[in-house]
């Protein structure tokens, strides 16, 4: 995701709205969501002439990854919300690839919080596990 102001509210509209879909189709359905935010200073779409310059990245990847926090959790095999989410941060300007990078620091979320990568992994096995071993 790289239009941050503008595209955020529309993740999260998406998120909320993938999971209710999942769920209608099954209450054992497992509903799962990956948000992956750029956080690089530049970028070049192909849908521009010039690069997008972002004043203060980390502020933006800041709201991005507070969005997905903000996506409804789901607890057990009744209600709404996801049953599994995580947040990735890159650095990737689309000019240089090989200067792609993976955040493993904040403002990306780090090993413990409920949002990491990893905790997706074992919250997704979790709920796996529960519903149908």
């Amino acid at each position: 995701m790289t239009e941050h102001r503008k595209a955020v509210k529309n993740r999260k509209r998406d998120f909320e709205a993938h999971h209710q879909h999942v769920h209608d189709y099954s209450e054992q359905a497992i509903a799962a969501g990956i948000m992956v935010v750029n956080g690089s200073e530049t970028f070049k779409s192909p849908l521009r002439s010039e690069p997008t310059r972002h004043d203060q990245p980390m502020r933006l990847v800041e709201r991005c990854v507070e969005e997905m926090r903000n996506v409804t959790d789901r607890r057990g095999t009744a209600g709404d919300g996801l049953d599994a989410k995580a947040v990735i941060v890159v650095e990737m300007d689309n000019q240089d690839l090989s200067s792609t990078r993976f955040f493993t620091t904040a403002p990306a979320p780090t090993i413990g919080d409920p949002i990491h990568y990893d905790a997706f992994i074992q919250r997704h096995c979790s709920v796996y596990s529960d519903r149908f071993l």
